[in-house]
C-alpha cells in the first residue's frame, strides 16, 4: 500500500524518478504551491523566467541539448497564450518538452472566473498531446504518458493542465521510471535491397535530410551512404549537425523562403533519397510537382506523417535513420561500391577582411581553440548566420543550433538551457538585434541563476531579413525598387545593448571596428559569469 502525500509531492517524486533536474517557469496563483513544495524539495531546480516565451525557448534548448525531455511550467490561460509561439517553435522543431499550466480547480469548472478558458483547446493545435488531469490519484499516470510521449520519435511538445484543488488533494499512485519505447527498427532486407539498387544506379544522386537524422544519431551513417554514392546532401529542415558543413559531400541548404530555389536544387537528379525531414518547408513553396519525372523518390522517416504529405514519393518506409541508413550502407558495399570522391575535410576559410561579423567569428573560434574549449553555438544570427557559419559552422553533433519553426527570440534564451546541459562547454548565442528584442528577460535569468552563458548581438538597427526578403518580392512583380518601410527599421532611437544588458546584471562590451574584436573576446573568456557583446554591424 502506498503512503497518501499530496499530489504535488507525489508529482516531484515522479519527476526526480525520471530525472528531471530544471523547471523552467513563470509562476502565477495558481501554481503558488507547486513552487513551494518544489523549493522546500530542493532536489528540483525552479529556474524563473520574466516572460513565458524565455521559458519555453530555454527548455527548448535544453532538451535540444540532452535529447530528453524537459519540463515547462506556465500559468493558465494569458500565461500560456504568452508561450503558444514559442510552443509552436518546439512543435515544429520537434523538441521534446513537456509543458504544464496550472489553473484554479477543477470544483471552479462551471464558474466562468477570472482567466478562465480551455487550456487543452488553446494548446492542442503545436502539441503531440494535450490534457487536462480530473483526479490526483491519476496524475502520476498521465505525466508518465505525457513524457512518454514527448520523448518517443518524432518527438515534441506535450501539455498537460494541473488544477490546484488537484495537486493538494492526497494521492497513492506509485512512482517508477517512465519506459521510452525503442523505435530502432527499420524496413525488411527485400526492400532495402531494392533501395539499395536504385541507389546505386542513380547517376545524379541527392540526399535531402533534416534533423530526424541529428535526433537518431545518424550523422555517420548517413555521411558514409554519400560518400558510397558521390551524393550531393543538401539540408532541408536542417538546424542541427546532420552532416558536418565541411564535408566535400555537403552542399548547402535548400530553399527557406521560396519553393522555386528547393526546386532548382532537386532539378536534374535522377535518385532522391529523403531521410528525417518533410519537403519542403518554405514560407512560400512550390505547389506543383517540384522532382523530375523520371526520377525516383524514397523517403524514410520515423515521422510517418511527412512521407508522401506534399509531393510523390516512389518508395516510402517508416524506420529509424541510423539504423535504416546504416543497413543501407552495408548492402551498397556488397555491391561493391567504393567512395566515388575524396573525402577530405574542407578546411575553414579565411576571414577575407570585409565582413566584422566574419573576424568576430573567426577570433572566436581561434580563442577557444588557443583555451583547448569547446563551443556551443546557438545560431539566430539569421542574415549575419552566413559570416558566422565560414568561421563556426555546424560541424560536430550536439555543438551547434540554430533557429526553427519560424518564431524569432530562440537563441538567447535558447543559450540558457545548453549552458545547464553542459556547463563545462562554453555555449555562445548569436542574435538580431530585432530577435533579441523578442527575449531581453533571458539575460536577468542567467544573471540570477549565474548561468555562465554568453551572448553575441549582431546589431545591424533593422528587421535585414525583411528587407532583403521585400527586395525579393518586388523583383519577382517587376517592380522598381524603392525604399523599404519604415515599420522594418530599429533606429530612432538605437538599442543599446551593453546598456540593457548591465542593468540585468550581465557585463557588456561593444564591438565596433576590427580593432576591439580581441579585447572583448578575452574579457568574454575570462568572465565566469554571463557576458555580452554587441557588434555594430
Amino acid at each position: 500500500m502506498i503512503p497518501s502525500r499530496p499530489a504535488k509531492i507525489a508529482l516531484l517524486e515522479q519527476w526526480k524518478s525520471d530525472g528531471i533536474l530544471f523547471l523552467f517557469g513563470n509562476p502565477g496563483s495558481s501554481e503558488e504551491a507547486l513552487i513551494e513544495a518544489i523549493e522546500a524539495d530542493e532536489s528540483l531546480k525552479y529556474i524563473l523566467c520574466l516572460h513565458e516565451t524565455v521559458a519555453v525557448a530555454a527548455a527548448d534548448g535544453f532538451a535540444r541539448a540532452t535529447q530528453k525531455p524537459a519540463v515547462v511550467q506556465l500559468h493558465a490561460g494569458v500565461g500560456l497564450g504568452n508561450g503558444i509561439g514559442m510552443i509552436y517553435q518546439a512543435f515544429r522543431g520537434h523538441s521534446p518538452l513537456v509543458v504544464i499550466s496550472g489553473e484554479a480547480g477543477v470544483k471552479y469548472e462551471n464558474m466562468d472566473s477570472q482567466m478562465a478558458c480551455s487550456l487543452v483547446d488553446l494548446v492542442k493545435p503545436v502539441t503531440k498531446y494535450a490534457t487536462r488531469v480530473t483526479d490526483p490519484n491519476q496524475l502520476l499516470r498521465v505525466m508518465r504518458r505525457a513524457y512518454k510521449i514527448a520523448a518517443t520519435p518524432p518527438t515534441g511538445p506535450v501539455f498537460v493542465a494541473l488544477p490546484q484543488d488537484i495537486l493538494d488533494a492526497p494521492n497513492s499512485e506509485s512512482v517508477f521510471r517512465t519506459e521510452i519505447p525503442t523505435t530502432r527498427f527499420s524496413p525488411g532486407d527485400e526492400d532495402l535491397e531494392a533501395v539499395a539498387r536504385e541507389l546505386t544506379q542513380g547517376k545524379n544522386p541527392i540526399i535531402l535530410m533534416g534533423d530526424g537524422v541529428a535526433q537518431s544519431g545518424a550523422q555517420n551513417e548517413l555521411t558514409e551512404l554519400a560518400e558510397l554514392l558521390g551524393a550531393d546532401v543538401y539540408g532541408v529542415n536542417s538546424s542541427e549537425v546532420n552532416i558536418s558543413c565541411l564535408h566535400p559531400r555537403f552542399a548547402g541548404l535548400t530553399g527557406h523562403m521560396f519553393g522555386r530555389d528547393s526546386k532548382r536544387v532537386v532539378e536534374g537528379r535522377d535518385v532522391v533519397l529523403i531521410c528525417g525531414t518533410y519537403v519542403f518547408p518554405e514560407v512560400f513553396p512550390e505547389t506543383g510537382d517540384v522532382f523530375d519525372a523520371d526520377a525516383k523518390i524514397i523517403h524514410i522517416d520515423l515521422n510517418a506523417y511527412e512521407i508522401g504529405k506534399n509531393h510523390r514519393v516512389d518508395r516510402a518506409f517508416v524506420g529509424d535513420p541510423k539504423t535504416t541508413l546504416g543497413r543501407l550502407v552495408a548492402i551498397v558495399k556488397r555491391h561493391g561500391m567504393i567512395p566515388w570522391n575524396e573525402t577530405i575535410m574542407r578546411s575553414v576559410p579565411e576571414p577575407n577582411g570585409s565582413s566584422l561579423m566574419e573576424l568576430f567569428a573567426a577570433a572566436l573560434r581561434r580563442e577557444a581553440e588557443k583555451q583547448e574549449k569547446r563551443l556551443i553555438v546557438f545560431d539566430e544570427a539569421l542574415t549575419s548566420s552566413p559570416a558566422l557559419c565560414n568561421q563556426i559552422g555546424p560541424t560536430t553533433p550536439g555543438e551547434f543550433f540554430q533557429t526553427r519553426g519560424g518564431s524569432l527570440g530562440v537563441s538567447l534564451p535558447g543559450v540558457l538551457g545548453t549552458t545547464l546541459a553542459f556547463p563545462e562547454k562554453i555555449s555562445v548565442a548569436f542574435s538580431g538585434d530585432g530577435g533579441a528584442m523578442y527575449v531581453p528577460q533571458a539575460l536577468w535569468t542567467a544573471a540570477r541563476y549565474g548561468i555562465n552563458a554568453k551572448f553575441v548581438i549582431c546589431s545591424n538597427h533593422s528587421y535585414r531579413l525583411l528587407e532583403d526578403n521585400i527586395k525579393e518580392y518586388w523583383k519577382e512583380r517587376d517592380k522598381t525598387e524603392q525604399p523599404v518601410p519604415d515599420a522594418f527599421q530599429l533606429d530612432r532611437p538605437n538599442i543599446d545593448f551593453v546598456k540593457l544588458a548591465e542593468s540585468q546584471g550581465v557585463r557588456g562590451m561593444k564591438v565596433k571596428n576590427r580593432e576591439q574584436v580581441d579585447e572583448a573576446i578575452q574579457a568574454m573568456f575570462a568572465s565566469i559569469f554571463p557576458f555580452l557583446i554587441e557588434i555594430e554591424l
